[in-house]
């Protein structure tokens, strides 16, 4: 699944993790030297069959955790840490598994169902640790936990200059009302690559597609539906994929998947950016954009041309079990909601888990993810597009979401 985001300027983002008091970071020091008393006592007397611990607060980083499930703060503390990294334009550097927000308190389960996806398509970093992933699958959630301190090392993700703040937006699966015929209102086309796609580098732009009579004659006959909103389609074309409710030509309805198939091979534009550029609004996201058009809709056709990058799609049945699970990404495996990112794959490497933190008036995040996807919006060494599932809710959450992010690979040791 590839797709795009409207790209706008963002403040540069503040710590994600709160602040401990001070009556907070004596408890935890005592919650240490109990642990750590805990490990002399267990010389010489058997550990117990099934410990459990308390929910752990988010760690500031450069301040002491309270002990997790299945590991000890001094266990971490006594491994020497490797060397930084350095993976394409970003710099990975180690640090403890203290330093990550919120650990402890994430459902790692949702995560694990992610990361079983990836090793579908492994990379041969991740292949080797396959199968404990697997076997983990139905493992407690401290049985998790402490695995992933155990095999995996934390790196923070840097630019090559130091930046490890960066930017968190998000996409969803859009679920469109279509037609298999035109009329009724259902005026505007999705189309499969055309057959000359591969003839003409780049293809005609958004604006040849919707004018030219040549660029139209090559379409003619690759339509697979019809929808009623220009806006949708563009909506549909950013996002790379999407659901529609496709009423065929007997009546009946049926939810088909519309899967990426390719582009005209033109730049791609924000139409946030183009209105922020004409000064024309404050508000790039979606739902600003959309009151901006309702404002001025003898110019959508302008706003819609300023992309001059146009989508293509192949249509893919949708089981119920199909209907359960997202796209596939360009990892090649399923995308799941809130626990898929796309990255920049120059960065980050597909399948590669990482933890999130994100802080900011749309969400608060602090999370086990897992790279399953790219975009060509998606640049950068800390910059993530969160998968937020489909349908009007995911939709209103991928709208709005545009805040500060920090990301900690989490590589085998």
């Amino acid at each position: 699944m590839v797709h795009q985001t409207i790209a706008t300027s963002t403040s540069k983002a503040s710590r994600a993790s709160s602040k401990i008091r001070p009556m907070m970071k004596r408890l935890l020091w005592k919650a240490v030297m109990a642990v750590i008393v805990g490990m002399l006592a267990s010389c010489a007397s058997p550990p117990p069959s099934s410990p459990t611990a308390p929910a752990t607060p988010p760690a500031t980083p450069g301040e002491p955790a309270a002990p997790l499930p299945g590991w000890t703060l001094s266990e971490d503390e006594s491994r020497p840490l490797p060397p930084p990294r350095v993976q394409g334009n970003s710099r990975w550097v180690p640090v403890r598994w203290a330093e990550l927000p919120g650990l402890g308190q994430d459902p790692l389960f949702e995560a694990w169902n992610a990361w079983i996806k990836s090793c579908e398509r492994p990379g041969p970093v991740f292949a080797p640790l396959c199968g404990e992933v697997r076997q983990l699958s139905i493992a407690t959630p401290e049985e998790q936990l402490g695995w992933l301190v155990r095999r995996l090392q934390p790196y923070r993700v840097e630019s090559l200059d130091g930046q490890a703040e960066g930017l968190l937006t998000s996409y969803y699966e859009p679920v469109i009302p279509a037609s298999r015929l035109p009329g009724n209102g259902y005026n505007v086309a999705l189309y499969r690559a055309p057959a000359t796609l591969n003839q003409r580098r780049p293809w005609y732009t958004r604006q040849e597609i919707d004018t030219l009579p040549e660029a139209q004659a090559a379409l003619r006959g690759r339509e697979i539906a019809w929808i009623a909103d220009p806006v949708e389609a563009l909506v549909l074309h950013i996002q790379g994929s999407g659901r529609l409710r496709i009423t065929e030509p007997d009546g009946s309805q049926r939810l088909v998947r519309l899967a990426f198939a390719g582009t005209n091979d033109q730049p791609y534009k924000s139409v946030g950016r183009w209105l922020l550029d004409q000064g024309q609004t404050r508000d790039a996201t979606w739902p600003g954009i959309r009151q901006w058009l309702a404002q001025n809709p003898q110019r959508t056709n302008e706003l819609l041309w300023s992309n001059p990058r146009y989508v293509f799609f192949r249509e893919e049945a949708l089981s119920t079990s199909d209907a359960s699970q997202g796209p596939r990404g360009a990892q090649g495996v399923e995308l799941t909601p809130g626990r898929s990112i796309a990255v920049d794959r120059q960065n980050i490497p597909y399948g590669t888990p990482l933890w999130l933190a994100s802080s900011g008036p749309t969400a608060q995040l602090q999370r086990l993810v897992l790279a399953q996807d790219t975009g060509s919006a998606i640049i950068g060494a800390v910059r993530a597009d969160y998968f937020a599932g489909w349908g009007a809710d995911a939709g209103e959450l991928a709208g709005r979401l545009k805040q500060p992010l920090r990301l900690w690979a989490l590589w085998p040791r």
